[in-house]
């Protein structure tokens, strides 16, 4: 088995693992940017008229103000889009590589930051937030492959969390941006929307930069190039060992070639789907993005102004940065598991006292106090910092690093679309859920979070330092219940033995 002890990582090799990550930062800025818009007066003015006269109420219900549907289609609907987009952008990988389809992502957001920022109707406005789920879509199938690609086994844990801190970053930049544009009247929520088109525009830059993965040449049958690329992303010409274990694993799928359905159907091919799939469903269902996306109203809710909303919600961004940079260094070394249980201890503890708060001291009517609202934001950024250093980043880099290269890119979209459908659903339901639920909203979310430790106790096999193309025969067929499901795996390859045999 190869060791990293050769690899280099050149300063060319980091500027391609950062302009890949830029796609992270796309998504992130949108996730940051929708919460901030909706908060802002002007906005509301223009397109939501009803949601702006009931905020301006002197009754106003705190949990009820921002409830309406057009309002959460406008952050939902680009969720929505890049559930479709993953299946068309998984195709566009196997078949036109990873690169290729970053390259499609940056135009697909350009072209949804130009009509979001011009938008002079609702539905110009939505139909900009569909392109932008176009470049998600594309960005969070091919970005988080491309880094687990490239990355040497014993820092791709690191490398592919760059996708996650490009995204917290992403996030403290909207708001910020979102903190200086609340100033600019009556035109401030065009500039936040507009600025989205600057991370697009480093990804579309960085899309000539960097190069093809090693996997997906040699998967598309350019053997020469697949090895010239390798030599070049280790930064060292004795790359033998590596490239063969690559055409090894592309011969491998090769064989198993079929429909997604098809694969889906083997028994072996399970354990990856469920674990890629129900990671996403958790990573969601957290409440994480119920926290992002409306920060500024959640704090809003809470009494505070607009302008303190969103000051807290930079404050939260930045912890969010901070605890993301924490899980670089600790991925590698911690492993996986550690990092997602520790982190539901607190994210449960966090919940269910924000719930207890707002259900003694918030009423329809009241506001806290400044020391409760405090306290409130406090809650929040341990929230944000655990999630930072776990289910952030582990939601993107486990189901990249487990799949099978014959299903790779097709079970990697069926765990990035589950994600975006989750997605859709909190941005849609959210604000609704909290005008009913009222403070139970977050004990909903800690039942979850209760459910997941749960899950990766049991079920969640440990993947540090484990080869990308060595999982079935290191984690899956080792582990106490996914073992289970290996019987089809091992029939397979002895059938390809006796048929190399028989050549």
């Amino acid at each position: 088995m190869r060791t990293d002890q050769t690899s280099k990582s050149s300063i060319y090799v980091i500027f391609c693992w950062c302009f890949a990550a830029c796609g992270g930062l796309m998504f992130g800025y949108d996730i940051g940017i929708s919460g901030g818009v909706t908060a802002m007066n002007d906005f509301l003015v223009k397109f939501f008229p009803r949601v702006y006269e009931r905020k301006m109420h002197a009754k106003e219900n705190n949990y009820c103000k921002f409830d309406d549907q057009l309002l959460q289609l406008f952050t939902s609907s680009l969720y929505l889009a890049a559930v479709v987009a993953s299946f068309g952008a998984s195709k566009c990988c196997s078949k036109f590589g990873r690169r290729l389809t970053i390259l499609l992502a940056s135009i697909f957001f350009l072209i949804g930051a130009a009509l979001s920022a011009s938008a002079q109707s609702l539905w110009i406005l939505i139909f900009g937030r569909i392109f932008l789920g176009f470049g998600v879509g594309f960005g969070n199938e091919s970005v988080p492959l491309f880094l687990s690609e490239v990355a040497p086994v014993k820092r791709r844990g690191s490398v592919n969390i760059m996708f996650q801190l490009f995204i917290t970053i992403g996030i403290l930049i909207a708001n910020l941006v979102n903190y200086g544009t609340s100033f600019l009247h009556p035109h401030g929520w065009r500039v936040s929307l507009g600025v989205a088109a600057l991370p697009a525009v480093l990804l579309f830059v960085g899309s000539f930069v960097i190069p093809e993965t090693p996997t997906s040449l040699v998967q598309r049958g350019h053997e020469s190039k697949g090895r010239e690329a390798l030599k070049k992303i280790r930064g060292v010409e004795d790359v033998n060992e590596e490239f063969e274990e690559i055409k090894e694993a592309c011969e491998k799928a090769e064989r198993a070639k079929g429909s997604f359905w098809e694969m889906a159907k083997k028994r072996s091919n399970w354990p990856p789907l469920v674990i890629g799939v129900m990671l996403q469903v958790f990573q969601q269902f957290t409440g994480i993005n119920s926290i992002m996306f409306y920060a500024p109203v959640l704090f809003q809710t809470v009494g505070m102004k607009s302008g303190a909303s969103l000051y807290s919600s930079v404050i939260t961004g930045a912890f969010n940065v901070l605890a993301t940079l924490l899980a670089i260094f600790a991925v590698d070394k911690a492993g996986r598991r550690m990092l997602l249980l520790a982190a539901c201890v607190i994210m449960f503890i966090s919940q269910v006292i924000i719930g207890g708060l707002l259900l003694g001291y918030l009423k329809e009517a009241n506001t806290l106090t400044v020391g409760m609202g405090i306290v409130v934001v406090v809650l929040v950024c341990m929230f944000v910092i655990a999630f930072a250093w776990s289910w952030g980043p582990m939601g993107w880099l486990i189901p990249s690093e487990t799949f099978p290269l014959e299903m790779r890119t097709e079970g990697y979209a069926c765990a990035v679309s589950t994600n975006m459908i989750c997605t859709f659903i909190i941005a849609q339901a959210f604000l609704s859920m909290l005008c009913r639920m009222r403070a139970f909203i977050f004990f909903f979310f800690a039942a979850w979070i209760l459910l997941m430790a749960l899950f990766v106790f049991f079920l969640l096999p440990e993947t540090k330092n484990v080869p990308i193309d060595a999982m079935v025969d290191r984690v899956w067929k080792l582990h106490p219940v996914w073992s289970k499901f290996m019987g089809d795996h091992d029939e397979a390859a002895r059938k390809t033995a006796a048929a190399v045999e028989l050549v």
